[in-house]
């Protein structure tokens, strides 16, 4: 079975990689997310990754501290999760580099677009830690920025929930999914998906989002292989 999408950026929220601990990380949980990543590398893809750092650190809700200094946090937080990431990764047999948009060469690369190119000619996975370098923007816009640079073919955005819904399901027995979106849906019905400017910027590099659920971790090399889960926004 050849997979659908040649090149694509994986977002994984920091949540997902605590698994039910809810905060810290189990790795047990990212082990099984890099078997799925594995038959996608073994099946021809080209992956990069994206890491959140909510597991850690959310500063931003507290509201008690300088926003700027929360957000620099936040991206240590990545920063480390990007780290265990990759090392689960090699653990199941892949090439893997960490790229940080903050440099501390001592423990990553900095994030060139060009050396990350030649990873993946060279069949590497690269993970993209402490999103892009800059506060005030999400992890989830800098997925959709690397996305952007990197060519993706598609946006994988890997969530706690099967896709997207009208309103919060954990909340509401009675929300409806969708099969399907535009990204002026998104914008327009201010669907909580991912942020408005990481919705923009796919809309204007035309780069589809699929939103699926972690829960099943295959669910990551079904989305390669073009198998109908989740909700795709385009």
């Amino acid at each position: 079975m050849s997979a659908k999408y040649k090149r694509i950026l994986l977002k994984l929220s920091g949540e997902a990689l605590a698994g039910d601990k809810k905060i810290g990380l189990d790795y047990d949980v990212i082990t099984n997310f890099g078997q799925s990543i594995k038959k996608c590398v073994d099946a021809g893809v080209e992956v990069g990754i994206v890491v959140g750092g909510g597991n850690f650190w959310r500063g931003r809700s507290s509201g008690a501290m300088d926003r700027t200094r929360a957000d620099h946090i936040g991206m240590l937080a990545t920063a480390m999760n990007a780290l265990a990431v990759a090392d689960a990764l090699e653990n199941c047999g892949m090439e893997v580099r960490v790229q940080t948009a903050i440099t501390m060469p001592q423990v990553a690369e900095p994030y060139i677009r060009n050396k990350a190119m030649r990873h993946f000619e060279k069949g590497r996975v690269c993970i993209f830690g402490c999103g892009t370098g800059n506060p005030f923007f999400s992890t989830d816009t800098a997925a959709a920025l690397r996305a952007a640079e990197i060519e993706a073919d598609i946006f994988l955005k890997a969530t706690m929930v099967d896709g997207v819904y009208d309103k919060d399901p954990h909340k509401y027995p009675d929300a409806v999914k969708y099969e399907t979106l535009t990204f002026a849906d998104i914008l327009e019905k201010e669907l909580q998906v991912m942020d408005s400017t990481a919705a923009a910027l796919c809309k204007d590099n035309n780069i589809p989002i699929l939103v699926f659920d972690l829960a099943r971790p295959d669910n990551i090399y079904d989305a390669c292989m073009g198998e109908n889960i989740g909700t795709i926004v385009k």
